[in-house]
C-alpha cells in the first residue's frame, strides 16, 4: 500500500482562495544582477525574489564585446542591473550599448550601485562578511559566525578567498549584489527592520556546453514571441506568449515548469548525456502504454505549487492558513506522484532520481501537518488552529471555552439577584485581552458617568447602551480561568512554531521535490506535444551530418490544412553549403527556418517534426534573416545586416549551422552581390571547418555569372513551381537545380498590383536586359520628334 494512501488527502474548500494568492506572490518577480569584470574575467549572480535563490557563475573568460555576458542577460532579463563605478571600460560600453536598446527600456530600470571602490583583497573580504551576515532561514537562528562557514563553503568556494587575491571577481559581484539587496529590503515590505533578505538556496549558474544563438536568430526563427494580452481584464499582467516554438511545446501544468523550459530554450545543450537522458523520459511516455501514468503525473504536478515561495513564507513570523493549505497539498501530490514513479523502469535515471530523492522526510512532513492543522477551523478563524488530541492543554481551554456559555448563563442568574431591583436582565460576556465583564442595560434615569456608579462594582465602559462593570465574580472568574482565548492562541502559535522548524530542517528534501517536479513537467510536456503534433525522436550523434527526412515547419504547419514536407541533408560528402534559388513567395525563407527550428529542438532534447531526423550536435546557430529596428540604435538597416553577416562569419565553426536569407539587397546591387559572393566563398574555402551553411538569395546572377568557386561542398537547391495559364503555382517542394526567373510580375499580380503597372514593369526589365533606351510613358517616340523639329 502507497504512503500517499495513509495521508489524508487535501480538502477542496478555500483551494482557489490559497491558489490566487500563492500565485499572485509568484508573478511579482524581479530578478537583481550583479556583474564585475576584471582583467578579461567575468564574474557575476543573481538574486531571483521569486523563488530566493543566490545564483553565482564562477568567473569566466569573456571577449572584448562581453558576448557571454549577453548571452546572460538575453535569458534572465534582470529588472536591475549592480556593477562597480571604477569598471573596466568593456563594461562600461557595454552597459551604454545596452540602455539604447527599446526593448531594456521597457523590460527593466538598469541602475548603477557602487561596489566597494577598495584593492581587490579587501573587496573580497568585504563580501565575505556580507555573505557571512546573510540572513538564511534554513539555519538555526542561533548559529554562530563560525559554524555557518562549513555551510557556505559546501554552496561557495569561500577558502580560496584568502589563498587568490586576484581572481575570485564572482564573490565581489555577490558582495554588491547583498549590498543591494539589504538597501532595497528587497520581499521585506511588511517585515521588521531587523530582519534581512532571505536566502533560501545558493546555486551554481553555467553556460557550458551551451550552443551559442544570439537574439537575433531566436527573433528570426520565433522561438520566443510576445504580445499583449487580448483581455482588457489582463492587460495589467503583462504580456503573453504568441505564435512561437516556446508557445507550441510548453504544455507544462506548473508555473516553475514553465520557467525551467524557458531556461532550456535559452540553454541549447550539447552535451549528448544531458539530450539522451531527456529523450528516454520522453520516448516513455509517448509509448501508448503509458498514457495513464502520464494522466496521473499531469494532475499531480498540476497541485505542485512553488516550494521556495512556500518556504520562504514559512520562515516568516506568522505563516497565513493558504501557505499550510498549499504546502500540504504540494507534499501529497509529490508522494502521489513517488508512488507512481516508484512503478515504473528504474532504469531511466529520471524515475530513479525521483524514487530516491523524494525521501520518507516527505511523508513526514504531510503526516504532521495532516495531524496538527485543523484547516477546517483555520479558514473559519482565518488562522492557525490546531487539531484535538494535539496537545492536551489546548483541549482543556477549548473545552472550558466551548463551556462557557452555559456557564456563564448561570453566573449571569445568580448576579441578576444581587443587582438593584430596576434592573431586569443582566449577562456575563467575555472579551479577549479584557476577560469576563457584567453588562447590564443602561436605565433612562443614567445620564452621566457618576450616575453609572453602583456600589460593589466597578464601571468599565459604556458601549451601544449597555453598560459594562467588573464584579467580584468576574474579578473571581479572571483568576479562576484567565484569558482562556489568548492563553489559547499563545500556545497554538508554539505549536505552529515546533511545526514550522520541522518543516524548515527538511526544506533540502523539498528542494529536490521542486528541482526534479519541474524537470518531469517539462519533459512530459515535450512528450504531449510529440503525441499532438506527430513528431519523430531524432537520433543525436557527434558527426558532422544532419540529416532531416521529409521535415516540417513546427510553427507554419499549425496554420495551414496541408504543409509540403521537405528534406534537408548537410555533410562533407553531400554537400555542407546549399544555396537555394526560386521565386518571390515560393517556400525559401521557410525551409531556411524549418531547418533552423528542427536542430534548435533537438538542443533541447525535444522530438521533432519529421518523418526521421540524424542530427550531428552543433555549437552555434548564426543567422542573417531579418533586419531589426534600427531608429534607437543609430545604424542603418544595412548596417544591422552586416553586422549580422559579421558574427555569423567571425565566429562559426565545423560544427556551426548558417542561415542566411536574401543578405545584400539593402544596398546597391552589385555591391550587395560582391559582398554575398565574397562571404559565401569564404566559408567554402574553410573545407572541413565549413559551418552547415542554407543561404537563398534572388541573385540569380551569383550562379549565371560562375561568381561562386567549384566546391564539392556546394549544392544549388530551388523551389518547384507551376505555371498554368497566366498564372504562378507554387508547389513548395524543394529539388536540385537553378531558378531562372524570380518571376516578379506573376507575383505582384498575385499581390494584386494592377495590370497595367505590372505590365509596364515587364517591358522596363525587358528594356534593360538587353541593353535598349528605356523611354518614358509619357515622352514623345523619336519619329514624334522628328516631325516636330520639322514643322519648326
Amino acid at each position: 500500500m502507497s504512503e500517499a494512501s495513509n495521508v489524508q488527502e487535501p480538502e477542496s474548500n478555500a483551494r482557489a482562495l490559497s491558489i490566487n494568492e500563492v500565485e499572485e506572490d509568484e508573478g511579482n518577480r524581479e530578478i537583481f544582477l550583479s556583474v564585475f569584470v576584471q582583467q578579461g574575467q567575468i564574474g557575476l549572480s543573481y538574486y531571483d525574489s521569486c523563488d530566493y535563490t543566490l545564483h553565482f557563475m564562477p568567473d569566466t573568460m569573456d571577449n572584448s564585446d562581453l558576448h557571454l555576458l549577453d548571452r546572460v542577460i538575453q535569458e534572465l532579463s534582470p529588472n536591475v542591473l549592480i556593477t562597480s563605478a571604477k569598471q573596466e571600460q568593456s563594461l562600461l560600453e557595454f552597459i551604454e550599448k545596452l540602455g539604447k536598446l527599446s526593448n531594456f527600456k521597457s523590460l527593466f530600470l538598469v541602475i548603477i550601485t557602487v561596489i566597494d571602490p577598495v584593492p581587490s583583497f579587501a573587496g573580497l573580504e568585504i563580501s565575505r562578511q556580507r555573505l557571512l551576515s546573510a540572513h538564511i532561514p534554513s539555519l538555526p537562528p542561533t548559529i554562530t559566525e563560525s559554524e555557518k562557514i562549513p555551510y557556505l563553503s559546501s554552496c561557495i568556494p569561500l577558502d580560496s578567498v584568502l589563498m587568490v587575491r586576484h581572481q575570485m571577481v564572482y564573490m565581489r559581484s555577490i558582495g554588491g549584489l547583498l549590498k543591494c539587496l539589504e538597501r532595497r529590503r528587497v520581499g521585506l515590505d511588511m517585515e521588521d527592520s531587523s530582519m534581512g533578505v532571505p536566502i533560501l538556496q545558493f546555486l551554481a549558474y553555467t553556460l557550458k556546453d551551451v550552443v551559442y544563438i544570439d537574439k537575433d536568430t531566436y527573433s528570426a526563427l520565433q522561438i520566443f514571441k510576445s504580445e499583449l494580452h487580448p483581455s482588457v481584464f489582463k492587460l495589467q499582467l503583462g504580456e503573453k506568449e504568441g505564435l512561437s516554438l516556446y508557445g507550441v511545446l510548453n504544455c507544462c501544468r506548473s508555473k516553475f515548469g514553465s520557467l525551467l523550459l524557458r531556461q532550456w530554450f535559452h540553454r541549447p545543450t550539447r552535451d549528448l548525456n544531458i539530450l539522451k537522458k531527456r529523450q528516454e523520459v520522453i520516448r516513455f511516455f509517448t509509448s501508448p502504454r503509458n498514457f495513464a501514468d502520464l494522466n496521473t503525473l499531469q494532475s499531480s504536478l498540476r497541485n505542485i505549487k512553488n516550494i521556495s515561495t512556500l518556504l520562504h513564507k514559512m520562515s516568516l513570523a506568522n505563516p497565513k492558513v493558504v501557505v499550510w493549505q498549499s504546502l500540504y497539498k504540494t507534499v501529497y501530490n509529490a508522494l502521489c506522484i513517488r508512488d507512481t514513479i516508484r512503478s515504473m523502469p528504474q532504469s531511466i535515471q529520471l524515475f530513479s532520481e525521483i524514487s530516491q530523492n523524494f525521501s520518507d522526510d516527505l511523508f513526514y512532513i504531510a503526516t504532521c501537518i495532516s495531524k496538527v492543522v485543523d484547516f477546517e477551523g483555520s479558514v473559519a478563524e482565518n488562522r492557525f488552529t490546531v487539531r484535538p488530541n494535539v496537545d492536551p492543554v489546548i483541549d482543556e481551554k477549548k473545552r472550558r471555552m466551548m463551556g462557557l456559555p452555559d456557564f456563564l448563563t448561570d453566573v449571569a442568574r445568580a448576579e441578576l439577584e444581587k443587582l438593584d431591583p430596576r434592573f431586569s436582565t443582566c449577562s456575563i460576556i467575555y472579551i479577549p485581552l479584557i476577560g469576563f465583564l457584567l453588562s447590564v442595560p443602561r436605565l433612562p434615569t443614567m445620564l452621566d458617568k457618576q450616575s453609572f456608579e453602583m456600589e460593589g462594582l466597578d464601571f468599565m465602559f459604556l458601549s451601544k447602551d449597555q453598560l459594562h462593570y467588573r464584579s467580584a465574580r468576574t474579578k473571581e472568574l479572571d483568576s479562576m480561568l484567565g484569558d482562556l482565548h489568548c492563553d489559547t492562541l499563545d500556545l497554538e502559535m508554539v505549536v505552529m512554531r515546533k511545526l514550522q522548524a520541522s518543516v524548515l530542517q527538511r526544506s533540502d528534501c523539498l528542494y529536490k521535490v521542486m528541482s526534479l517536479c519541474a524537470e518531469l513537467d517539462c519533459l512530459i510536456a515535450l512528450a504531449q506535444a510529440s503525441l499532438d503534433h506527430g513528431y519523430c525522436c531524432p537520433t543525436l550523434t557527434s558527426n558532422h551530418r544532419l540529416a532531416l527526412i521529409e521535415s516540417r515547419h513546427p510553427l507554419l504547419e499549425l496554420c495551414t490544412p496541408v504543409f509540403v514536407s521537405n528534406t534537408y541533408i548537410s555533410s562533407e560528402t553531400e554537400g555542407k553549403v546549399k544555396v537555394i534559388t526560386g521565386p518571390n513567395s515560393s517556400g525559401k525563407s521557410i525551409y531556411l527556418k524549418q531547418v533552423g527550428l528542427i536542430v534548435f529542438m533537438a538542443l533541447i532534447g525535444s522530438d521533432v517534426p519529421a518523418k526521421e531526423a540524424e542530427i550531428g550536435l552543433v555549437d552555434g546557430i548564426f543567422s542573417r534573416m531579418h533586419s531589426r529596428e534600427s531608429v534607437s540604435v543609430g545604424l542603418s538597416t544595412f548596417m544591422l545586416d552586416l553586422n549580422q553577416i559579421t558574427s555569423s562569419l567571425n565566429h562559426s565553426t565545423g560544427d556551426s549551422l548558417v542561415l542566411v536569407d536574401e543578405f545584400g539587397k539593402g544596398t546597391n546591387t552589385v555591391d550587395g552581390l560582391a559582398l554575398l559572393t565574397a562571404s559565401l566563398n569564404n566559408w567554402m574555402r574553410r573545407g572541413p571547418q565549413c559551418p552547415h551553411l542554407l543561404m537563398s538569395t534572388c541573385f540569380h546572377s551569383l550562379i549565371q555569372l560562375g561568381l561562386i568557386s567549384d566546391s564539392p561542398l556546394l549544392d544549388l537547391l530551388t523551389l518547384e513551381t507551376a505555371i498554368e495559364g497566366e498564372e504562378l503555382v507554387f508547389l513548395y517542394q524543394v529539388k536540385n537545380g537553378i531558378c531562372q526567373s524570380s518571376c516578379a510580375a506573376n507575383i505582384a499580380t498575385l499581390a494584386g498590383i494592377p495590370d497595367d503597372l505590372v505590365k509596364r514593369g515587364v517591358e522596363v526589365s525587358e528594356l534593360y536586359r538587353t541593353g535598349r533606351t528605356i523611354r518614358k510613358m509619357n515622352s514623345p517616340s523619336s519619329d514624334e520628334q522628328y516631325s516636330r523639329y520639322g514643322m519648326v
